[in-house]
């Protein structure tokens, strides 16, 4: 399209002289300089943009499988980075996230979309928690004997007093303004967890920040 206009601007010494001005002023008034300086640049903004949203909306459809009642073979790994993904306007220019991932970690049977729900809820928080710029660590591993994979999740936000700590996991407790938050979050993370015979926790110190740690089967028993 550029090159069409200047190959029109190259030629305008064929042009009478009003013709001339007239394509002078326009020029000037929608400053075409700049724009076609600036015009490859938002060519390509739009379209790291259009990727951007594909990829969004094929992580929803991921993350919105929470209602299904089937038990698949879950890459947490993928998971994760679904959730990431999805907080991503939360989170850039602000946190870092570091991975610490074993190396060879299994799959595990599990309600996929269920536990995405845990990883946002708890990603959520953390991000809330930082209120300028910080970290968070996310750590996967399995136990001594093989059986269950320990998941963590660690800022460095305001964290908790202790007596707030205890309370995190109780249906409509919450340290949010009004408004903000339906205390619910981490009261269904818990009976989630729960529900996959695993087990989750929390360590927080006013100040230093907050960790949860989840330990999962890898094979499900009913």
């Amino acid at each position: 399209m550029v090159s069409l206009i200047d190959l029109y601007i190259n030629n305008e010494n064929q042009l009478t002289d009003d013709a001339k001005q007239k394509i002078a002023d326009y020029k000037k008034e929608i400053d075409y300089d700049f724009l076609k300086e600036d015009l490859p640049s938002l060519i390509k903004s739009c379209q790291e943009g259009t990727e951007r949203t594909k990829n969004i909306i094929a992580d929803l459809k991921n993350f919105s499988r929470m209602e299904e009642m089937v038990v698949n073979s879950v890459d947490l790994e993928k998971e994760i980075d679904t959730t990431l993904n999805i907080l991503h306007s939360k989170l850039k220019n602000k946190i870092e996230i570091h991975k610490e991932y074993e190396e060879n970690l299994p799959r595990i049977d599990a309600f996929g979309g269920q536990l995405n729900q845990v990883f946002m809820n708890i990603l959520d928080n953390a991000a809330f928690a930082i209120e300028q710029n910080g970290n968070i660590y996310i750590r996967i591993k399995q136990d001594e004997i093989k059986k269950n994979v320990i998941i963590e999740f660690e800022d460095d936000g305001s964290g908790m007093e202790e007596e707030t700590a205890k309370k995190i996991f109780d249906p409509f407790f919450t340290t949010k303004a009004p408004g903000q938050g339906t205390g619910l979050g981490m009261s269904i993370s818990y009976k989630v967890i729960q529900r996959h015979n695993g087990e989750i926790s929390v360590q927080s110190e006013k100040g230093k920040g907050t960790k949860f740690t989840i330990k999962l089967p890898i094979v499900r028993e009913d």
